[in-house]
């Protein structure tokens, strides 16, 4: 027979007589049921459960014992060390089996059943046959169930926690620090929060934290920017459609919040909203349902909505592009994120932190930086923030050398400013002599530097794309490609 379906039983009794009695009860079964352990004194039996984890089944226990720990501590004792195994408690005969309040202490302290000393013959057997097996056989069933949602569990807990490494905020700044507590503080409530913050600061890094520290962290955590998805279709990509509801409709589409049903979404760029969808997500905050295109009937849904912009969103408010009734359901909790240049402690440790992480991921040697091209770095303005240091860093790992040094560094942020970054330069000689890039490098690096700057001077990302004459979603497309989305 398979080791999977033998049942490991450790038997908790102090009277020889009645240990007998309990192998003759199981005997016809002894192929399945194995009592691979025998102990008389309920602090022997915790310490062979530490040292067997995981092995036993099905602890039969008697429950007045000669010595140590006995009765309901016991059972509490067990159940402590392990949660899994199922306890089957065996009493005097003196205690009436219809006693309800003593079977309901019993239960309340963790045991799967009991049974008196009251046998249809007294010695050969351990109360009725039939019964005591039938509840070993369930007590064990019980027991791989539980294992296996441990189990299941433990990955769970296991894959959270490589998410918040993987997202882990970098920095010791005050600023910093008080975001981390502040994640951690609001992670236990579960109304919504507003998150403000310059483009690259890691506005979605902090929902992720918040999200995975929260008790709907092994639910989904739905992400959209509002921005990215063209006005005519963001209303379906967050509330969905019934098949046949419009030409083309082949089949349902579940939107985006009932995707993140009992989870969080987080809706990025928020102020991109149109004012048609954010009628429907107020009445999905208000009366946490959601109307689908093509069908009559509401649909329920509990989720949580952070939303983040790097726009004054008081001011859309004013100039009405956005609902002040939305407004004051989204910011129930505010949290402002700081500009990397406003947290200037951190940026070496970010810098470390990048180098180590992509030499790795390049499969190199990590390279040292000398104190003038660190220097050089600390007092960059950093316009696109974290995400702007992290693609330095990355072209940073192109140098061919051991040390990175002054020159690498101008090069890796983009020699097309001037030292005040407010204008170009007319002279490629002295710009380029000796430091010259290949054509793609060149045009990447113009494109990102005009991409930042033509978001600084725009209201919105919509009017950005309109400046750049793009559509909104191949500008959202261009700049996930320059890794400033």
């Amino acid at each position: 027979m398979s080791t999977e379906n033998v049942i490991n039983i450790l038997l908790v009794e102090d009277e020889e007589f009645d240990v007998i009695r309990v192998k003759k009860t199981i005997e016809p079964f002894a192929d399945r049921i194995i009592i691979t352990d025998v102990v008389s004194d309920g602090n022997d039996a915790i310490d062979l459960i530490k040292s067997k984890p995981s092995f036993f089944d099905v602890v039969i226990m008697d429950f007045n014992l000669s010595g140590g720990i006995m009765g309901e501590k016991l059972i509490q004792k067990i159940r402590e060390i392990e949660s899994s195994t199922q306890i089957i408690v065996i009493t005097k005969m003196t205690i009436n089996i219809t006693d309800y309040n003593f079977a309901q202490r019993l239960m309340k302290a963790g045991a799967f059943w009991y049974c008196t000393k009251y046998p249809g013959d007294i010695e050969d057997y351990i109360y009725q046959p039939t019964d005591f097996i039938l509840s070993i056989l369930n007590a064990s069933e019980k027991s791989r169930i539980e294992k296996a949602w441990i189990r299941s569990n433990q990955k769970l807990i296991k894959n959270v926690e490589d998410i918040l490494f993987q997202k882990r905020i970098i920095g010791e700044s005050s600023s910093v620090q008080h975001l981390k507590n502040d994640i951690i503080k609001y992670s236990q409530s579960d109304v919504n929060i507003l998150i403000s913050g310059s483009s690259g600061t890691g506005k979605e890094l902090v929902a992720y934290n918040i999200h995975y520290k929260s008790d709907r962290k092994f639910e989904n955590f739905v992400t959209i920017n509002c921005g990215s998805v063209p006005q005519e279709l963001i209303e379906s990509e967050l509330f969905g459609y019934e098949k046949g509801s419009f030409t083309g409709a082949d089949k349902r589409k579940p939107g985006l919040f009932e995707i993140a049903h009992n989870g969080t979404v987080f809706l990025d760029e928020i102020t991109e909203l149109p004012l048609s969808a954010q009628v429907k997500l107020l009445r999905v905050i208000q009366e946490g349902e959601l109307e689908k295109i093509g069908r009559t009937e509401k649909v329920k849904v509990n989720i949580r909505i952070i939303a983040a912009t790097n726009r004054n969103i008081e001011e859309e408010v004013k100039a009405k592009r956005f609902r002040e009734d939305l407004y004051y359901r989204l910011n129930v909790i505010y949290i402002k994120v700081s500009d990397l240049k406003e947290r200037k402690t951190d940026i070496p440790i970010l810098i470390d932190h990048f180098l180590t992480f992509y030499s790795q991921s390049m499969g190199k040697e990590k390279p040292s930086i000398n104190s003038d091209a660190l220097e050089l770095l600390i007092n960059y303005s950093w316009p696109g923030n974290v995400r702007e240091l992290k693609n330095v860093v990355q072209r940073m790992l192109f140098v061919d050398s051991a040390i990175i040094d002054e020159q690498n560094t101008k090069r890796a942020l983009g020699s097309l400013y001037d030292e005040n970054e407010t204008q170009f330069t007319d002279s490629f000689e002295t710009l380029f002599k000796g430091n010259e890039l290949p054509l793609s490098q060149m045009e990447k690096m113009v494109r990102e530097k005009y991409f930042i700057y033509i978001r600084k001077n725009s209201s919105s990302d919509t009017d950005a794309a309109r400046k750049l004459g793009l559509a909104p979603s191949n500008y959202y497309r261009m700049a996930k490609e320059l890794g400033l989305k």
